[in-house]
């Protein structure tokens, strides 16, 4: 029972944690409930059983009407009645007991493990789909959950089908057949399970009293058996009935095996001993399914297992193997060579050796109706067998399918999981499994007649998928019942498997109230089971195993959005856990370098270019943690974070990027930074390389922020960081554009009509439009910087909101993010976009985005396309440990980027080309990176052209001090008010190193400027000696115009090595 509900305090108990329908990468909703059948039992999804049992008009059982009396039925087949005699008779009274009590211990540790996983928390409607898909997951769950509804539909017709034989028989020996007996078994099974059908749809209190009389007829059946055997008739020995005589019993003791050997005999006989789960099936109907379950489940296995040892001891002990039925068998004269249990009794069944007998365990499948004190009610016991099952299988099939359906764990069924009346009752399944069961009746009885022995084969095979009696026709339903056997078995073993799973995991939330279990008596029953579906049939075993296979790794493909805390989450916390406290006590080794990126993305869906490349050579090696900076008052800032951080994460595993979230909340971005530096990461999982996009907008951003850009590059070198910096022609940040990209890549919705609020902000010259429904709050939003700065005050505060309402073209607006437009003047022009009004074609047209910003879009998602072939340039200019080559190197393991090929240029003398290639190469080698070419690079000292340097000389001009023509006092001020600016001291000085940046992005432009990708050293300023303006000049002189560039410095630690 939850907390708050046990304290009245329902409305505080909702959770997030239990979603079981799918949600946008955004927003989470919590599943609504408020139905019967357990499946959407309270408004909080863990209330109380009793707030559900309160509900008016809805029909709750107790543990002896909803489980004891269903368990009993289920498991008290036709095998009571038809071959536990012929079992007895192969196997011997000895191993027929240790038969029946092998299946008890492998259905007794399933039913302690579901009575353990019953009671860890409030149970709803699925039975055994919900059970499993509770404790393993959906993959299992969902795997499970339908091959066992499937299972259950089948059995309905097998059942029937049984049931129809029976009565085609009699009316055989009473000459009454209506057409022939197949046709006859076609009619009478269709009757008969349209009859079930209304009882089931008649409702579930209709249902529990058709099953209490059936077990009524059931106990009177065995009851006149038992009576039966003190009751031995002259007439009867005759056919091998003698009563209880020590002869018989001491006789039939040991085995004697016929064309059977033990195994056979207990894969005949172990599907008798199933039918546990009949009770958990409806758990959505029980008052208290926490107590019901465990009570009636194993009450109701020790039940059984008693009256079936009874029975077969009794059997055994009265009822001789073979008997000829003739009164002329009787021994006059003491005979010599007769030294059976029969001779000893006057009757000398001895021909049966040398010819088949009708009579006898062995050779009568109708003994316990020759036993029983009145015989018709053997029949009706037979009857009631069949039909009880079928009810049960037939209210079980529609319960667990509407669970599975509700899930949304395959969405094609989802039409499934409609419920009706108070009871949430699911008639558009009991249809489904009417049709189901409709037809394998009319597959199946064209069959089963042939297989040629007393009434109920049928459902006799139904329960051990094998031929009888030595016939080789197998029909239909004898190929499929093996199938539905292991179906069964399979969902015991999960079940078994989940408590262990559960146990293992020590999750603090795998608390059962049922405390006798053990985690490895589980685990041994799972193996039972796994064991016993091989035993009856192997190759049905393989199907089984094959098809749950094949539907769990479909669930794991589609990813089903559900949360529900499952042990298998539980385990992969745990093994996390230690591999990451174990790696801590592992030094670090350069053949086991990778690089570990911190990446300051900001929000991650505003830089996906960024994060893509990233990913590309991170993916399956290396650590890749996304780092955003909070900036703004701290209470907003802290409850942004909070949100941002399911959000976002959310996002990653949307577009399947293996990273990591981690958001900051700081004064400023650069002590923002130095958090995450120091603190990501866990262990030996920790970030060694800093990612950041290049600052395009430098020359007209504030220089102040320029300068913290600069001092992220310093930070992280001096925290032994590699720094990665990524420029891309058309830029990084597309926030500005977020509306027009995710509705690109959105499916198209039907048009609807939307109120919209248009904020503009006058306090700037460039204005803004932002739209977005009135329902929602006012945006909070800032187009960030590709430095990854992320200011948590909204952009639109002073704006004026004014109002219009009209139907819109759903690709022009998206009302889940905010839409920003810049403004050419300061005139309000609120449809400057020029809406669709009315449109109704959700291809129609929309507002053109202007040629950079189509450019920006369409640059954001190169790095997700198949790169082809063509090449990665390495520009190794500087010794830094190796990062510059492994990069590319891993980058061309990638799928999309295997294509590309890695060209390598150095500079070098050009009387020492060939000798410097040669060395080059021969390092490339023993570092076994593959490459295409080397081309070494004896111009790279040449003086840049007069025009470019003239074009860079402009470009640092608004940023120098001119200190030779101010006053020493002034500009000594200047400087140190503005630190970034250029003295002419430091252009003299640094003069070679400016045009080295200028030439070198010349001979880019020369030989790079049709790669893919560019790697390159990136230059390094000394610390407070080289303005921040200059070194931003040298970044853009070098990058510009060029396609993606990666400029890329190490550390200095080795992470290539020639060594194995």
């Amino acid at each position: 029972m939850s907390v708050f509900t046990s304290l009245g305090l329902r409305d505080l108990g909702k959770t997030k944690m239990d979603t079981t329908r799918p949600t946008d990468d955004v927003k989470m909703e919590p599943f609504e409930d408020g139905y019967a059948n357990g499946e959407e039992g309270t408004p909080t999804g863990e209330a109380s059983p009793a707030y559900a049992a309160d509900s008016k008009g809805i029909v709750k059982f107790g543990w002896i009407k909803g489980v004891l009396v269903r368990c009993m039925l289920n498991i008290w087949g036709v095998m009571l009645f038809i071959r536990l005699s012929w079992i007895v008779g192969q196997a011997g009274i000895g191993l027929s007991v240790l038969v029946i009590a092998m299946a008890t211990v492998v259905t007794t540790i399933t039913g302690l493990s579901t009575s353990a996983i019953a009671t860890n928390g409030f149970v709803r409607g699925g039975g055994a789909y919900y059970l499993i898909s509770r404790s393993l997951g959906p993959e299992f769950g969902g795997a499970i959950g339908l091959i066992f509804a499937f299972a259950n539909a089948v059995a309905v017709a097998m059942y029937v089908v049984g049931f129809s034989e029976t009565v085609v028989e009699l009316l055989k020996e009473h000459g009454a057949i209506m057409l022939d007996e197949v046709n006859d078994i076609r009619i009478i099974g269709a009757i008969t399970i349209v009859i079930l059908l209304g009882i089931s749809v008649a409702g579930m209190e209709w249902e529990a009293k058709a099953q209490i009389v059936l077990l009524v007829i059931l106990l009177v059946a065995i009851v006149d058996f038992i009576i039966g055997t003190f009751i031995p008739f002259e007439t009867k020995k005759s056919r091998g009935f003698f009563g209880y005589k020590a002869e018989i019993f001491s006789e039939n003791f040991g085995p004697d095996f016929r064309e059977e050997n033990f195994f056979s005999v207990f894969a005949i006989f172990f599907p008798a001993a199933t039918g546990i789960l009949a009770g958990a099936n409806i758990s959505g109907d029980l008052a208290d399914p926490q107590s019901a379950i465990p009570k009636g489940t194993l009450l109701a296995i020790l039940i059984t297992t008693v009256v079936y040892i009874g029975i077969a001891v009794s059997v055994g002990a009265c009822v001789v193997r073979d008997a000829t039925g003739s009164i002329n068998d009787t021994i006059i004269h003491e005979l010599t060579n007769c030294t059976t249990a029969a001779c000893k009794l006057n009757f000398d069944f001895s021909s049966c050796q040398k010819t088949s007998c009708q009579y006898g365990l062995m050779n009568d499948f109708q003994v316990m109706s020759m036993v029983s004190g009145f015989a018709p009610l053997i029949s009706a016991g037979i009857f009631s067998a069949t039909l009880s099952s079928a009810l049960a299988s037939l209210v079980s099939a529609p319960k667990i399918f509407q669970a599975l359906c509700k899930d949304n764990i395959y969405p094609g069924f989802l039409m499934f999981a409609k419920g009706y009346g108070k009871n949430n009752e699911p008639l558009r399944g009991y249809l489904l499994t009417f049709l189901i069961g409709l037809g394998f009746i009319l597959i199946a009885s064209g069959y089963s007649i042939e297989w040629c022995i007393p009434p109920i084969t049928a459902s006799d095979l139904e329960d051990s998928g094998q031929p009888v009696n030595g016939t080789d026709h197998e029909g239909e339903l004898n190929v499929i019942a093996p199938i539905i056997s292991n179906f069964f078995l399979a969902s015991y073993a999960l079940i078994n498997f989940s408590v262990f799973h559960a146990s293992l995991a020590k999750s603090p939330g795998w608390r059962p109230a049922f405390k006798y279990y053990n985690m490895w008596v589980s685990l041994v029953g799972a193996i039972l089971c796994c064991i016993v579906m091989f035993v009856i049939n192997w190759w049905a075993a393989l199907l089984t195993y094959v098809i749950v296979l094949g539907l769990y790794i479909y669930v794991t493909y589609k990813k089903p959005d559900v949360n529900w805390g499952s042990s298998t989450q539980a385990l992969t916390y745990l093994n996390a856990l230690q591999h990451a406290v174990r790696l801590t006590g592992v030094e670090d080794h350069v053949k086991n370098f990778r690089p570990q990126c911190l990446v300051m993305s900001g929000a991650p869906n505003s830089r996906p270019a960024l994060l893509h490349l990233v990913h590309a050579f991170t993916k399956n090696v290396g650590l890749m943690i996304c780092g955003h900076v909070h900036m703004g008052p701290r209470r907003q800032a802290l409850k942004e974070l909070s949100s941002d951080l399911a959000r976002y994460q959310r996002w990653l595993i949307k577009n399947k990027m293996k990273a990591f979230y981690a958001p900051v909340h700081a004064e400023d971005l650069r002590d923002g930074a130095q958090y995450l530096m120091q603190a990501s990461g866990l262990g030996r999982m920790r970030p060694n390389t800093l990612v950041l996009g290049f600052k395009k907008d430098w020359q007209s951003a504030d220089m102040n922020d320029v300068e913290t850009y600069i001092n992220l590059l310093h930070d992280a070198f001096d925290i032994q960081y590699g720094v990665v910096v990524i420029r891309l022609r058309e830029g990084l940040d597309i926030s500005h554009l977020q509306g027009q990209e995710e509705l690109l890549s959105s499916q198209e919705k039907s048009p609807v009509t939307k109120d919209i609020i248009v904020n503009v902000d006058y306090s700037k010259k460039t204005e803004v439009v932002t739209s977005k429904p009135v329902s929602e709050k006012p945006p909070v939003h800032k187009e960030e910087e590709d430095d990854g700065k992320t200011p948590t005050q909204p952009l639109l505060k002073k704006g004026r909101p004014f109002y219009t309402s009209f139907d819109f073209n759903p690709f022009f607006f998206h009302t889940d993010s905010t839409f920003e437009m810049e403004m050419t003047d300061q005139k309000l022009c609120p449809f400057h976009f020029v809406p669709i009004l009315n449109s109704t074609d959700p291809k129609g047209p929309s507002a053109p985005l202007n040629l950079t910003d189509q450019r920006l879009l369409d640059a954001s998602s190169q790095f997700q396309k198949k790169q082809g072939k063509n090449y990665i340039d390495v520009w190794w200019l500087f010794d830094d440990g190796g990062l510059t080559l492994l990069i590319p190197y891993l980058l061309t393991t990638k799928k999309k980027w295997k294509d590309c090929k890695i060209r390598v240029f150095i500079g070098g003398k050009i009387n020492r080309i060939d000798h410097d290639r040669r060395a080059m190469a021969t390092l490339l080698s023993k570092f076994r990176i593959d490459f295409s070419d080397i081309m070494v690079l004896g111009d790279i000292n040449t003086k840049p052209k007069k025009e470019n340097v003239a074009a860079f000389e402009e470009m640092i001009e608004p940023f120098r001090l001119h200190e030779d023509d101010k006053e020493q006092d002034v500009a000594d001020k200047m400087k140190e008010d503005e630190p970034w600016r250029i003295t002419d001291n430091e252009i003299e000085l640094y003069k070679t190193k400016s045009h080295r940046q200028i030439r070198l992005n010349e001979l880019l432009k020369e030989h790079s400027s049709t790669a893919n990708l560019i790697v390159m050293s990136l230059p390094v300023a000394r610390k407070s000696a080289i303005s921040s303006a200059l070194y931003m000049a040298w970044i853009e002189a070098l990058s510009k115009d060029l396609p993606p560039i990666l400029l890329v410095r190490g550390n200095h630690q080795s992470v290539l090595t020639f060594y194995s």
